[in-house]
Parts: C-alpha cells; sequence; structure tokens
C-alpha cells in the first residue's frame, strides 16, 4: 500500500489516536548492549550515543535518566515519507496552543510526542485544526 502524498486528504484523515502509556526519550552509550530488553518504540543513533524512546516504567525500571515525560500521539492516515507539509500543519495547530511537539516519521504513519500534562489538550487541537487546514 503506498502513502498518502497529499496535504488536503492527509489533514482530512489524520485521525489522531492517543496511546495509551507514558513514554521518556532517554539516551544510552552506542556500546551499550542490552538496551534491546528496554523494548523501545523508536531509537536513533547520534555521535553521543543511542537515544531510545521508551514507556516511562522500564526507563525507571532500568534506572535511566531521561527528561519531561511524553504521550504519543499517533495519526491514523497513512503518509507517505515523501509527503511535503504534514509536520509543518500539526507543529502550527500545536504552536497555536502553546504545546511542544517532537515527531518521529515511521513507514505508515507519524507519531506526534508531547508532554503528558497538554496530552488532552494537543488532542483537542488537532481535531479542531484538521478543517482549519485543508
Amino acid at each position: 500500500m503506498t502513502g498518502i502524498t497529499d496535504l488536503g486528504t492527509l489533514l482530512r484523515d489524520m485521525r489522531p489516536d492517543l496511546r495509551p502509556g507514558d513514554y521518556v526519550y532517554c539516551s544510552v552509550p552506542a556500546q551499550e548492549t542490552g538496551w534491546w530488553s528496554l523494548e523501545p518504540i523508536g531509537f536513533f543513533r547520534e555521535d553521543e550515543g543511542l537515544t531510545l524512546i521508551v514507556e516511562k516504567t522500564a526507563a525507571d525500571k532500568a534506572g535511566l535518566a531521561y527528561g519531561p515525560v511524553m504521550r504519543c500521539i499517533t495519526l491514523t492516515v497513512h503518509s507517505a515519507l515523501e509527503a511535503v507539509g504534514l509536520t509543518a500543519a500539526v507543529a502550527v495547530a500545536l504552536t497555536r496552543h502553546g504545546i511542544s511537539a517532537n515527531v518521529v516519521a515511521a513507514y505508515h504513519h507519524d507519531h506526534i510526542f508531547v508532554p503528558a500534562k497538554d496530552a488532552e489538550r494537543a488532542l483537542a487541537a488537532l481535531a479542531e485544526a484538521a478543517p482549519v487546514l485543508t
């Protein structure tokens, strides 16, 4: 199945879904082993080490340091990796409400990590903005 590139269609059909659970970003040395047992939902290799996105409970159990506690909103529309404007539109909608966003694009969907305290407001802001942005 091919992802959607048309911005109007993406915004109209994005159907934001708030995933259960709290997530955190952690950093571990690149040479460290065993991090896979934390079952990260995302990771990225940087020069400074591996950035892991894991459930807060897993980070706590492993004794890892982390920053803010986040929630994950998945845009359930199948967005193409080469689609133009979706990330910008989401960022604008959330910025209007003073909500920070960390977007992770995966093969099928975009996932927006927002501060846990703002998750419900973010979901409402995205739902409110979808018809306005199309």
